[in-house]
């Protein structure tokens, strides 16, 4: 939500303007100010004031208490001159929200912190979303980036970044910083750089019963000095189930499992697989000795890659370095590359409370954002300056799932995004079908238009129910209406969302015929269109009386169960009505 408080007539005249620009996130508040900067402040993603700028402060200078989770708070003087970014210029998304702002009134943005006022990424947000070990000064390498001095950006194994700022690039030259992702050690001094070393190496450990700590750490420590895969990249150790209670490669896991959390890594663990698994991995270097053995020809290797397999979750591994032989002991190292990353993000029904989080992050995690024109106006303020925004008018879902897919496959990290129920399954599912082991897809789970329109109603759904779309033109009526069959037999409370047409919404009334020679005529329907956003009606009506001529594209219907009631103009399970009844489940 962002809240627009305003106390002259001409502040309330900007706010209005502002608000019809900005969208349904956009709220401008009624009241006295200070109460309603207090009665708002804890669900606002954004604040901006028609006032002076002390005035500004001293309202919400009590509010303030982090800057990572703080509203942005953007200021704009009686005469709209400037729009002025206060607080929560990062994470509040201030900076972006001034420009936004400033762009609609036609005035001046004034962005005073250096982060954003150049248009950079912070590295220690890099540094986060990488869970990469630190090498070198990021706090003097982190100025250099806040100056505009060019830094140049090392990314061999093709890291899916966020959008970074002009001048950190692969193809500055005469660069005064260098900035290195990679997982090995460098071949020789370099001054000015800045390595950040991801944990991207699983190494295989296989051995003989009673080996030494030392023989395994040392073992270890050869793929540094012969392969120069740097330690602190090691994301996990493996062998055969056989060697899970080996002394020596127990506490060798534990002494590099110190040296990781000394770094602020997660520790390592050792991660066993039966041998009949790790024999049918494929290796460059089986053994018939080791099967003998173990029962598996491959013990170092097999597990490295089996293990880098299963946690990379269908990314490419490689074997990097083949067994090394050490006094009773093999080792072997993985690498699980990266990959593209499609971020498939759901907004939620419309208003900014109910995003969710990890909506936020994701979207500032992005390069690309992909989607319907008027959902990426909603979160334009909470992208990272310099992100590259692929918006298109409505319809088209399918065409802007394939670009994200395309966009992400050439090593990007994209996010796609939609609305409520409907809007980011219809670009979900036909982005899933073309996606395949080349990009990494990463669910947002969030407040769906059904749910937010269901709290509205009541607890209609606290017991059993289905969800039935009425927007898929690709899908049959037939098909619906077989389904609508089953829902009625079963006696499911039955959601119905987005009629989309004058034939729509014959099938909706259809439907209602269907589920009610299965329950009374009384079976409440409820009805709620444009759930959480400006324009909200909510309605309920007995089956036999509801009207599907008052539903249209935005509004979510909800059929009660044969057992569904109203209570004080709520509708309610049989289950939440025994609880209010009785005060018992």
């Amino acid at each position: 939500m962002i809240g627009l408080f305003a106390v002259t007539a001409a502040g309330r005249r900007a706010a209005a303007d502002l608000a019809g620009r900005l969208g349904p996130d956009a709220v401008v508040a009624d009241g006295p100010i200070g109460s309603a900067v207090r009665r708002l402040w804890d669900h606002l993603d954004a604040a901006v004031f028609f006032l002076a700028s002390g005035a500004t402060v001293r309202l919400v200078g009590p509010l303030l208490r982090d800057e990572r989770t703080d509203p942005g708070v953007v200021c704009v003087d009686e005469e709209r001159r400037f729009a002025i970014a206060l607080a929560g210029a990062q994470a509040g998304g201030a900076n972006a929200l001034a420009e936004q702002v400033a762009d609609v009134l036609d005035c001046q943005p004034v962005v005073t912190t250096a982060t954003d006022g150049t248009g950079t990424a912070p590295l220690d947000e890099l540094v986060d979303q990488l869970d990469a070990t630190v090498d070198g000064d990021l706090v003097r390498c982190g100025s250099a980036v806040l100056d505009g001095l060019p830094v140049r950006l090392v990314n061999p194994h093709g890291f899916p970044l966020p959008a970074l700022p002009p001048n950190v690039s692969p193809g500055v030259e005469a660069p005064l910083w260098t900035v290195v992702i990679d997982d090995r050690r460098p071949t020789e001094a370099e001054e000015r750089t800045l390595r950040l070393i991801p944990r991207t190496l699983v190494v295989g450990v296989g051995s003989a019963r009673g080996v030494s700590r030392t023989a395994v750490t040392e073992a270890i420590a050869r793929l540094d000095s012969e392969h120069g895969l740097d330690p602190r990249a090691i994301r996990a150790i493996a062998s055969v189930d056989g060697k899970a209670d080996e002394a020596g490669i127990l506490e060798a896991v534990q002494d590099l499992g110190f040296w990781h959390s000394a770094d602020g890594g997660d520790e390592l663990s050792l991660l066993t697989y039966p041998a009949e698994v790790l024999a049918d991995v494929e290796v460059p270097n089986p053994s018939a000795a080791v099967r003998a053995e173990t029962g598996t020809p491959s013990v170092a290797e097999a597990s490295a890659l089996h293990a880098g397999a299963e946690l990379g979750y269908g990314a490419p591994v490689e074997l990097v370095a083949t067994k090394i032989k050490g006094d009773g002991v093999t080792v072997a190292a993985a690498r699980i590359h990266p990959r593209g990353r499609l971020a498939l993000i759901g907004l939620g029904p419309g208003a900014a409370d109910l995003r969710v989080p990890r909506a936020d992050a994701e979207l500032r995690r992005a390069s690309v954002v992909v989607g319907q024109d008027r959902y990426v106006d909603q979160v334009r303020h909470l992208l990272r300056p310099g992100t590259e925004v692929r918006a298109t008018g409505a319809g088209d879902e399918e065409a802007r799932a394939v670009e994200a897919v395309e966009l992400a496959r050439e090593g990007r990290a994209v996010a796609l995004i939609g609305s409520g129920d409907t809007g980011v399954h219809a670009m979900a599912s036909p982005a899933l079908e073309r996606a395949d082991v080349d990009i990494e897809v990463v669910g947002v789970p969030g407040v769906t238009a059904v749910l937010a329109a269901s709290a509205l109603l009541g607890a209609p759904l606290g017991h059993d129910h289905a969800l039935i779309g009425l927007s898929d033109l690709r899908t049959p009526w037939e098909v619906i209406e077989r389904r609508v069959r089953a829902a009625a037999e079963g006696d499911l409370v039955v959601c119905f969302h987005n009629p989309s047409s004058d034939q729509r919404n014959r099938q909706l009334a259809r439907a209602l015929e269907i589920l009610a020679e299965h329950r009374p005529a009384t079976t409440p329907v409820g009805a709620v269109h444009q759930a959480t956003r400006t324009g909200q009606r909510i309605w309920c009506a007995p089956i036999s009386e509801f009207d599907p001529s008052q539903v249209g594209m935005s509004t979510t219907v909800v059929v009660g169960s044969s057992q569904s009631t109203v209570v004080g103009h709520r509708m309610v399970t049989p289950r939440t009505y025994r609880w209010m009844a009785t005060g018992t489940p």
